[in-house]
């Protein structure tokens, strides 16, 4: 191969290699199981739902290419061991998989915050994979791929944001007709403003519910600000 081609050879194979970025920052794990811990977020640019709740509508547009040796090196100026790689929904890029792999390679306790929407099989097994399914409050629930609950292991988890005592109820009916409580660890978390946690603490006690009551840290110490 002749020196101009194999430069445009390198040049395709590191496009390959690039993922559309809204952020990297450093801050505390706001939610499941490593909430409190000093954590990088790796945000990827775009998501195909349109949740009713959702908080990070500014990475459905926008972002800037980053290599995935770039990522990566941003990732360890911060010098902190978990790693958490959320959106916008990053399994919308494929080539997150990639970066998942190598952010494994390198060491890092890397967690992954997916809609559910999306196909999880090709997630690297030392990922543990956040999957939120969609109540019928977040006007997504049509969107629930419900072919990745047999796919959960032990290291993963199930999320639900509740909008109101109805969402509440199908949670319920979900996580004992998928026995999710004997899969992996079930979170319930109230929507800002839509329902109080106080409401929620409630009913998971009286239902002696096996699940796990969660807020968002980072919004009791930060609010919405962003990079936080």
């Amino acid at each position: 191969m002749n020196a101009a081609l194999q430069g445009a050879s390198s040049e395709v194979s590191a496009s390959a290699e690039r993922l559309k970025i809204t952020e990297i920052f450093l801050s505390l794990q706001g939610e499941a199981r490593h909430a409190g811990w000093p954590t990088v977020f790796v945000r990827l640019t775009g998501c195909p739902l349109r949740c009713q709740y959702c908080d990070t509508a500014y990475a459905f547009h926008g972002g800037e290419w980053w290599s995935i040796d770039d990522i990566l090196a941003e990732v360890a100026k911060h010098g902190v061991r978990h790693v958490c790689v959320t959106g916008g929904e990053p399994l919308s890029q494929k080539r997150c998989i990639g970066l998942l792999q190598r952010l494994c390679d390198a060491g890092y306790e890397v967690s992954l915050e997916t809609s559910g929407a999306i196909d999880i099989s090709e997630v690297d097994p030392r990922v543990s994979r956040v999957l939120d399914i969609k109540t019928p409050g977040s006007a997504e629930v049509h969107r629930n791929l419900w072919s990745n609950l047999p796919l959960l292991t032990p290291h993963d988890q199930v999320k639900f944001v509740l909008c109101s005592r109805e969402d509440y109820d199908w949670a319920k009916a979900i996580v004992a007709e998928h026995r999710l409580a004997g899969t992996c660890e079930v979170l319930f978390s109230p929507s800002f403003a839509q329902v109080t946690p106080r409401e929620l603490a409630d009913w998971i006690v009286a239902d002696h519910l096996p699940v796990r009551f969660q807020m968002q840290l980072h919004k009791l110490l930060w609010n919405d600000e962003r990079g936080r």
